[in-house]
């Protein structure tokens, strides 16, 4: 989905206003606890806003500054203060100081296995983790490539600490998008279930 030269640039093309949040966000906000929220690859923040006006506490992550940098001025323009922190996410160890959360976003970044295997460390016990994006019958273009797209193998890592609760497929003019939303296993049933 493009290096972060080209993000850096396409967020400095972008106009003054942030772009609307996803829909599927929107229509399922009551699944997600109140409280803090960690936005992977935020870009300049049209869900982390979302959520800030919707009362989280919320820490947004990108490797591009530029977005991040749009990010701040978006949320101090609504009289909102937001955690930011430039991360390269293609790194194995990407999130190891990122901290615990009682929700955690990655929408339209596919993370790598690495990463997708430490979530379960940075979210609290019944958290709410939600993963949407392009998915694995999407068709590929010279923007969004193979690698970019969520794969059903990519869920198996999650299942260990993590119960699906909800999942959707949906094909619109952009198209096939796939989202899936867990909550963390508590600590407790974890060790009784011998995992």
């Amino acid at each position: 989905m493009g290096d972060k030269e080209y993000w850096d640039e396409k967020f400095a093309q972008r106009s003054d206003k942030p772009l609307n949040p996803e829909g599927v966000i929107i229509d399922n906000i009551n699944y997600f606890q109140k409280g803090s929220l960690l936005d992977i690859a935020s870009g300049d923040g049209r869900n982390a806003l979302f959520f800030l006006e919707n009362g989280f506490r919320v820490t947004g992550v990108d490797f591009s500054l530029n977005a991040l940098e749009r990010l701040k001025r978006f949320a101090e323009r609504l009289n909102h203060s937001i955690e930011t922190q430039q991360v390269d996410l293609s790194n194995s160890n990407a999130l190891r100081n990122i901290g615990i959360f009682d929700n955690i976003i990655i929408n339209h970044y596919r993370l790598n296995q690495e990463n997708l295997a430490d979530i379960e460390n940075h979210i609290s016990d019944n958290g709410i983790l939600f993963i949407s994006g392009f998915g694995h019958k999407h068709k590929t273009d010279e923007r969004i490539r193979k690698e970019d797209l969520i794969q059903p193998a990519d869920i198996e890592i999650l299942k260990k600490s993590f119960e699906l609760i909800k999942y959707i497929e949906n094909k619109d003019e952009r198209g096939f998008l796939v989202t899936y939303i867990f909550k963390k296993k508590h600590k407790d049933i974890l060790n009784v279930n011998g995992v």
